[in-house]
């Protein structure tokens, strides 16, 4: 196992949270035991991520954000799955695991796609990049252009000639490099996570990688060389 923690982890994701805060025009704040936002973030974004295993301060925070945000639905992400939140009307929404992929290890090695990787620059591109990910789908753009010049995001994109197979997102924070939000559409999904993650490496080398999954999704990225780094839970509140 690495050096790094999962304090390390929930770091790097609270600040690519920060980021998509940012990009959406909210603001963001940062405790010694949490990071959180007081203004609504959007779909499948949280409002505030632990950042030590302590429940009391982080507790209170959440306390304040359920009496400034009383009608919206919005979670948290409690990156120890320490927190027992029930009492404070949240639910269970899913847990998972966090994963590093250490940087001394090679970049990830499969079959070829035959896919060209690189990074998005526009904003017609990053529109039709969320389009085929597809999860905001008949909703609100989740990723703005804002987040196109941010030099510590790398919005990555697989092609074969025109048509856009597949895509990751990294973000660079201190000693890693956090990957999130990849799709794939065809036959070759597992070969071109492995490449997406080569992608991210080429943008931010010499980094360990890191980030969270359950179910088929933490099966495949174990193979890739993940190493289970501690478990979290996602809370949510509201409808």
């Amino acid at each position: 196992m690495s050096e790094l923690r999962v304090a390390d982890l929930a770091a790097n994701n609270a600040a690519w949270c920060a980021a998509v805060c940012a990009a959406h025009g909210g603001r963001s704040e940062r405790a010694e035991s949490h990071w959180l936002s007081r203004t609504p973030m959007p779909p499948l974004y949280p409002n505030l991520v632990t950042l030590t295993p302590a429940a009391a301060p982080t507790l209170g925070a959440v306390r304040a954000l359920r009496a400034s945000l009383p009608a919206s639905s919005w979670a948290v992400k409690d990156s120890y799955r320490r927190l027992a939140l029930e009492p404070l009307g949240f639910r269970r929404l899913f847990d998972a695991e966090w994963l590093l992929r250490p940087a001394s290890l090679a970049p990830p090695q499969a079959p070829s796609s035959g896919a060209r990787w690189r990074s998005i620059r526009t904003e017609p591109a990053l529109a039709a990049w969320e389009a085929r990910w597809g999860e905001s789908a008949g909703g609100a753009r989740v990723f703005l252009p804002a987040l196109l010049e941010a030099p510590e995001i790398a919005i990555l994109a697989a092609f074969d000639g025109d048509e856009l197979l597949s895509g990751v997102i990294a973000n660079r924070h201190e000693r890693t490099v956090g990957v999130t939000n990849f799709f794939a559409h065809g036959a070759s999904g597992e070969t071109l996570r492995g490449e997406g993650i080569r992608a991210a490496m080429d943008v931010f080398p010499g980094l360990a990688v890191v980030g969270y999954a359950s179910g088929l999704e933490l099966a495949a990225l174990r193979a890739l060389g993940f190493e289970r780094a501690g478990p979290l839970r996602i809370w949510a509140h509201g409808t």
